[in-house]
């Protein structure tokens, strides 16, 4: 008997020849061992999802991983991002075009002065220009080209140069700079840079050029000593020696919600004081607003504007400057990633309030218009496409999902239903109905429609002693959930009930919930 029991393990057959020459009980204690061997084995080709879902002390729901698809779909993303960010960190191109305009006809008319005159258009024209561009060649990791030229014209003269500088790092505390250039009226330049750290909290620049022209060379100096005072605040010294020698002290304060300047300078032939101030607003939009003070031998200037983004490498803005005896200008600017648009308008050289009016109400109302005309729809219609694009090219994606959690949601039923009696015995937390998706509101477009999904026995199967606690992430990796509309804003709406008491909630994507909660409760009266 003892030897038919140890044909199939071949490791008993000393043991249980051993116990067949000793007592009927070594039997009987082999048999008990054999049929635990039996059981262990039998137990181990038990399927593993249908063994954890049939015992409900070993059931646990975790958050659905990304699948290989998505996370290369990402990783390519960043691919390409990280590109672009390179090769504009190579480059680093920089640019502005600058065109004044002079308006001054809209407020000064001299008709009186000419009689064929009366009634006519008021003549705008633009009496000057500058152009000017740069652009950054790496070498070596430690030395930069960098090239750059301009244009300028006024009133029907200008003139231009080009100029190439040449970087070096010489340490992690500083770099020196050689600079050689060469223009059509101001003749050759030479000019040396350098930069350095001087201790954690200081540094200093020095600069220094030979113009050459045919009036003889124009030395200058100009030096820079920095330090931060605290996280926020820098103070600098400068004094320039030259054609306008100068000696210039300034503290700028700069924080996530606004960024202020205080600057003195004593000069040849400019000594002024100024204050400014600018606003940050902490919106999607990041709106700035803004203003500043200036006073000097050359007279009082007040400039006040704003400025706001518009697209994601897009920002325009407007300032509007009175002073005596310069007089009223508009200045309009748009920011493109690294290039810049001025465009200064002089509107009269008198203080008017009828130009300080149009100044400030003009921009605001021709940015309104645009804004509600061009830009909106613009933004919206690459919205859609984008949207459309990244529905098309995930379709197989989403059905798939869509296949994954219906299955999962198959699978819960039984474990929800165990559930919902043992909440039900204790007047617990019971889920009536959930949604998830896009809802439609009030402030949705005409011919919209809603896109959710039922996830009431998914929420259900989440709930544990009589609550639902969702962490700050997207729902749409929860089990028995998936992404209804790609790339839309999504919400949570959930109808559940507490102690018989009927509670809703409306929660965002990835916004935390936790249920229940004596705000949720829907009072009889509603």
């Amino acid at each position: 008997m003892s030897c038919s029991l140890c044909e199939p393990n071949l490791a008993l057959s000393n043991f249980s020849l051993f116990i067949s020459l000793t007592s009927s009980a070594g039997r009987v204690l082999l048999i008990k061992h054999a049929a635990r061997l039996l059981i262990a084995n039998q137990i181990q080709f038990v399927p593993r999802a249908r063994y954890e879902w049939a015992s409900p002390p070993r059931t646990k729901v975790v958050e659905r991983r990304r699948s290989p698809a998505e996370i290369r779909e990402e990783y390519e993303r960043l691919q390409r991002e990280r590109e672009e960010r390179r090769l504009q960190q190579r480059t680093n191109p920089k640019g502005m075009i600058s065109v004044g305009v002079d308006a001054t006809d809209l407020f000064d008319r001299y008709d009186e002065d000419y009689e064929d005159a009366v009634g006519g258009v008021p003549h705008i024209e633009i009496n000057k220009m500058h152009i000017s561009q740069s652009i950054e060649a790496p070498l070596t990791t430690k030395d930069t080209a960098i090239l750059s030229g301009s244009l300028s014209t006024h009133n029907g003269n200008g003139g231009g140069s080009i100029n190439l500088a040449l970087r070096r790092v010489t340490s992690a505390k500083g770099w020196g700079e050689v600079e050689l250039g060469a223009g059509d009226t101001h003749g050759p330049l030479f000019g040396m840079k350098i930069f350095r750290n001087l201790t954690p909290r200081c540094f200093a620049t020095a600069q220094c050029g030979l113009q050459f022209s045919s009036r003889g060379v124009r030395p200058g100096v100009t030096t820079v000593l920095a330090r931060h005072l605290d996280k926020n605040t820098m103070g600098y010294l400068q004094w320039r020696w030259g054609v306008q020698s100068s000696m210039n002290t300034s503290i700028v304060r700069d924080t996530k919600s606004s960024h202020f300047t205080f600057a003195v300078q004593l000069g040849i032939p400019h000594t002024f004081m100024m204050m400014s101030y600018q606003y940050k607003f902490q919106d999607e939009d990041q709106t700035k607003i803004k203003g500043s003070l200036k006073s000097g031998f050359f007279g009082t200037v007040v400039e006040y504007g704003a400025e706001r983004k518009i697209s994601r490498h897009s920002v325009v803005g407007a300032t509007v400057s009175v002073g005596v005896p310069q007089g009223v200008s508009l200045k309009v600017k748009l920011n493109r990633a690294s290039q810049t648009y001025l465009f200064p308008i002089h509107l009269t050289d008198q203080l008017l309030p009828s130009a300080v009016f149009y100044a400030t109400v003009g921009p605001l109302v021709f940015y309104l218009a645009i804004q509600r005309l061009v830009i909106r729809p613009y933004v919206r219609a690459q919205k859609e496409q984008n949207l459309e694009k990244q529905r098309q090219s995930s379709a197989s994606d989403i059905a798939r999902k869509k296949q994954e959690a219906e299955a999962a949601v198959l699978l819960m039923q039984e474990s929800v239903r165990r559930i919902i009696e043992a909440e039900e015995s204790r007047m617990g937390l019971i889920i009536l109905n959930a949604w998830y998706g896009k809802f439609v509101t009030d402030n949705s477009r005409k011919h919209e429609r809603a896109k959710v999904i039922d996830v009431t026995v998914p929420l259900q199967c989440l709930v544990k002693d009589s609550k639902l606690i969702l962490t700050e992430a997207s729902k749409a990796g929860l089990p028995g959930f998936y992404d209804p509309c790609v790339g839309e804003e999504k919400s949570l709406k959930v109808l559940y009930q507490f102690r018989g008491v009927m509670h809703q909630v409306l929660s965002g994507d990835t916004e935390a919930l936790r249920i229940p909660k004596q705000s949720h409760r829907i009072d009889a009266d509603t």
